[in-house]
């Protein structure tokens, strides 16, 4: 992060393609907008670039006062999903005998390029501006170069005639702003591209765009799907009374899975006091939700083996293939996240099935505490992470 002495040169430089200062301390799409526009690094400097709020454009402090508030809303730029792939950002503030400067810290990502609202912002010099086809198609091309995620690297031995089109143009209305979409003159393979959907070098999708559109997932990734057994007792030794290989395109699964969830869901009486009673669900379906999205961003789709979904009479279980993955340990998962699928965890958060990045433990577990259940429990190994969620009322 900034040391003092580094701030200390920024305000004395001029604004750059790396630098921008402002006194606004509200402008939250403002702000966006140069974050976005620093992570694409379209000089591809592959440094941080730095926005200092209260700061006039002189380099002289305006005596802002920095609240916690201001602090947590720009820190929050990260994670509420209008920025796409996450940022990499850090906030700091800085006490000077001026005012406070509050320095927000951008790195360019491996996954270029980046969206606010579906459009790409770049800086030319200092202002920043929304980039041309030409300057999307560099940022695609400089993605192919330096992707390290299995999701986001080329499918070799698929082409274009894998994929759901049709499925794509939906999802594309989600994550492109409609004014892109209206002056688009790209191919489908550069459409593709923009979304990390494509290699254009390899002339193939990648594995993102096999598993989220994908006519068959499962033949170039034989672990893509999701076995769920349902069991009448508590030992996976009984016999099961249902089961099925879900398996798709990613939003197929999803509403699979929810079909099958939503049957699992049993409510009964619940006296809350002398004069008050309420139906209470066995399991809060939201918190089922929230951990198989989990369990299917987070997996290891390497692997050859599935998601499993198993339900008990007094439990539910939820393992995906794959231990803890880059920045996440044992003892800080609940406040740490590291994306094993990058561009997977996004595809679900603009499809809707996350709220804001990082926070789905944390949702899963308020929700089971306010229907009544047990907390959930994870159990770590080198090659799977499992959880379990107990049924309301034992």
């Amino acid at each position: 992060m900034v040391t003092a002495e580094k701030l200390q040169t920024m305000l004395r430089d001029m604004e750059s393609v790396r630098l921008e200062r402002t006194t606004s301390i509200n402008a939250t799409e403002k702000f966006s907008e140069v974050v976005c526009a620093f992570a694409n690094d379209m000089p591809d400097s592959k440094e941080p670039g730095y926005l200092l709020v209260g700061v006039n454009d002189d380099g002289a402090l305006n005596g802002l006062q920095a609240t916690d508030e201001l602090l947590q809303r720009l820190a929050a730029l990260r994670s509420d999903g209008n920025i796409l792939p996450q940022p990499a950002l850090q906030v700091e503030k800085f006490s000077l005998p001026g005012g406070d400067v509050v320095v927000v810290e951008v790195k360019p990502p491996d996954l270029p390029p980046v969206r606010y609202k579906g459009q790409v912002w770049i800086r030319n010099g200092p202002r920043k501006a929304i980039a041309n086809e030409q300057e999307e198609r560099i940022l695609s091309e400089r993605r192919a170069a330096t992707a390290r995620t299995f999701d986001a690297t080329a499918c070799a031995d698929a082409n274009i005639s894998d994929l759901a089109l049709n499925l794509f143009a939906a999802y594309r209305q989600s994550t492109v702003a409609s004014s892109v979409i209206d002056e688009n003159h790209r191919s489908i393979e550069e459409q593709l591209a923009a979304l990390r959907l494509y290699d254009l070098k390899k002339n193939c999708p990648t594995n993102a765009g096999i598993l989220l559109f994908g006519t068959n997932p499962r033949f170039y990734s034989p672990g893509a799907y999701v076995q769920y057994l349902q069991f009448s007792g508590t030992e996976i030794t009984d016999i099961p009374i249902d089961q099925a290989e879900i398996s798709g395109d990613m939003g197929g699964v999803m509403q699979q899975l929810d079909n099958r969830v939503q049957s699992l869901i049993q409510t009964s009486l619940r006296t809350r006091s002398a004069l008050r009673e309420e139906m209470q669900p066995n399991y809060p379906l939201g918190a089922i939700r929230e951990l198989l999205v989990n369990a299917l961003i987070h997996r290891d789709y390497a692997s050859n083996s599935p998601v499993r979904l198993y339900c008990f009479s007094d439990r539910i279980e939820i393992q995906n293939p794959g231990g803890l993955y880059g920045d996440v340990t044992r003892e800080n998962y609940l406040r740490v996240n590291s994306y094993r699928n990058p561009v997977l965890a996004e595809a679900m958060k603009t499809l809707g099935y996350m709220n804001r990045f990082g926070y789905g433990i944390q949702r899963a577990q308020k929700l089971l505490h306010e229907n009544g259940n047990p907390p959930a429990q994870f159990t770590f190994e080198s090659y799977y992470v499992n959880v379990t969620l107990q049924r309301s009322g034992r």
